[in-house]
């Protein structure tokens, strides 16, 4: 059925980190986006589309609103969704303390699929439409997060952990078993609909030599399929690696003498990245998630955007929550400590390239740039749209702010989950919120 949405609308065509601003943005004050089977078949102006559209197609307009493409959080734990905001030292304490204690609970299935049901509200309430996921050791832990992202038709990404040691017995696999494991979910989950899968390592140091050489095998055999780990996000786990595999020269050589960097591997952090760590990273088209609001709450550091977005070696690299290490499931949240990581390091991120590192910067990291992240037709229909009026503070900011940027950075400063106003996935309306009442409705659950 063809439909349409009618407001202001913002959308990334190029990378505003190295390009003018003129040249990437996207701006309709009253634009229309026309959707049809699930993708986008017409966007610009609404007195221009307006005319060829069939009076009997439906139009939404929105007020008072935003309407952007979704956003793409590269990097993030369903199941850790139980933990969030518990108290932790450092990365390593956190895991043993709360992790992997939760993570246990996943061998139950029906378990399994209660979490991920909550999870992919959570997003979703935050304007999230495509998630790069880890689930758990236990193959149903994938399976129910799956079944769970095809009710509603989301593109999402997600893997089995893999895992052989330096973990609890019930959370750990073989490295044969893993293996196995992971060709048969990627058989049955991979490009089924819109799903994605990842070969999912935890990190270096809770696989074994065997098991991470099988982890790159299992990667070569399978052409389009993604490769998802954590990378260089605390001093005292680089230390380990170290210990760990001394034949190798650091952290990076770990993963590439395995065979598990190249496109569409994404690593999250990379907080203590060198010169030389983003050169390999760039050179091989490999990809980093920036989480932010976990990076700060764990104390693991200050991760280096500008190096990475502008640097010598540029990295494709997307914005991500990191739950539950990260401690928000919106996106603006994560645009808001990015903001001030940069800020600590010199370097001032502006709304617009903060928008494109949740949006298209996002489906660059993840090689979907061409059919996600950006509102253009032929792509798919996965969209947010914004409340310029979510809270009274909101609202009497945006009534001060003289321009387009200065709104999108008064929304990335003060907005939350409460910002988004309406998610549509595949074209299809799978959450609102009522500005007023403040109620909640979520479709396809």
């Amino acid at each position: 059925m063809k439909k349409a949405i009618r407001g202001r609308c913002i959308s990334y065509r190029d990378n505003p980190f190295t390009k003018p601003i003129d040249d990437c943005l996207r701006y309709e004050g009253d634009g229309l986006i026309v959707i049809e089977d699930g993708k986008i078949t017409g966007f610009g102006p609404a007195h221009e589309l307006l005319a060829d559209l069939d009076e009997a197609v439906p139009v939404t307009r929105y007020e008072d609103a935003l309407i952007c493409p979704g956003f793409i959080d590269c990097h993030v734990h369903y199941p850790q969704t139980e933990i969030i905001g518990a108290f932790g030292r450092q990365l390593i304490d956190w895991l043993n303390n709360y992790t992997f204690i939760a993570e246990q609970k996943f061998a139950d299935k029906e378990y399994a699929s209660a979490a991920a049901e909550v999870f992919l509200k959570e997003i979703l309430r935050a304007g999230t439409t495509t998630a790069a996921v880890f689930c758990t050791v236990h193959p149903g832990s994938v399976d129910a997060f799956f079944e769970q992202s095809e009710r509603i038709n989301m593109r999402n990404i997600a893997g089995k952990m893999l895992m052989d040691r330096h973990a609890p017995a019930a959370l750990t696999d073989t490295a044969q078993s893993g293996y196995d494991e992971t060709k048969r979910l990627i058989e049955k989950w991979h490009c089924n609909g819109r799903a994605l899968y990842a070969v999912t390592p935890r990190f270096a140091p809770t696989s074994s030599e065997e098991q991470m050489e099988m982890t790159g095998a299992v990667w070569r055999e399978h052409p389009g399929t993604y490769l998802q780990s954590h990378i260089s996000e605390n001093k005292q786990e680089i230390e380990w690696v170290q210990a760990l595999f001394p034949d190798r020269k650091g952290y990076v050589d770990v993963y590439q003498h395995y065979g598990q960097l190249g496109p569409r591997a994404i690593y999250g952090h990379g907080v203590h990245f060198t010169e030389k760590d983003f050169h390999i990273f760039h050179e091989t088209g490999t990809a980093i998630a920036h989480c932010p609001t976990s990076n700060l709450f764990l104390g693991s550091g200050l991760f280096s955007l500008e190096q990475a977005m502008q640097g010598s070696f540029p990295v494709r690299t997307g914005l991500a929550t990191d739950l539950g290490g990260g401690t928000n499931f919106s996106q603006l949240v994560s645009m808001n400590e990015a903001y001030k990581i940069a800020q600590m390091g010199g370097f001032s991120l502006d709304a617009h390239k903060a928008f494109y590192l949740a949006t298209r910067g996002a489906a660059a990291a993840l090689y979907l740039e061409g059919i996600i992240g950006s509102i253009e037709p032929g792509y798919e229909a996965d969209i947010t749209v914004l409340d310029l009026k979510a809270t009274p503070l909101i609202a009497h900011r945006i009534a001060y702010a003289d321009s387009l940027e200065e709104q999108l950075f008064a929304l990335m400063i003060l907005g939350d989950d409460r910002v988004a106003k309406a998610s549509y996935i595949a074209g299809e309306l799978v959450y609102s919120r009522n500005t007023e009442t403040r109620e909640e409705q979520f479709y396809g659950f």
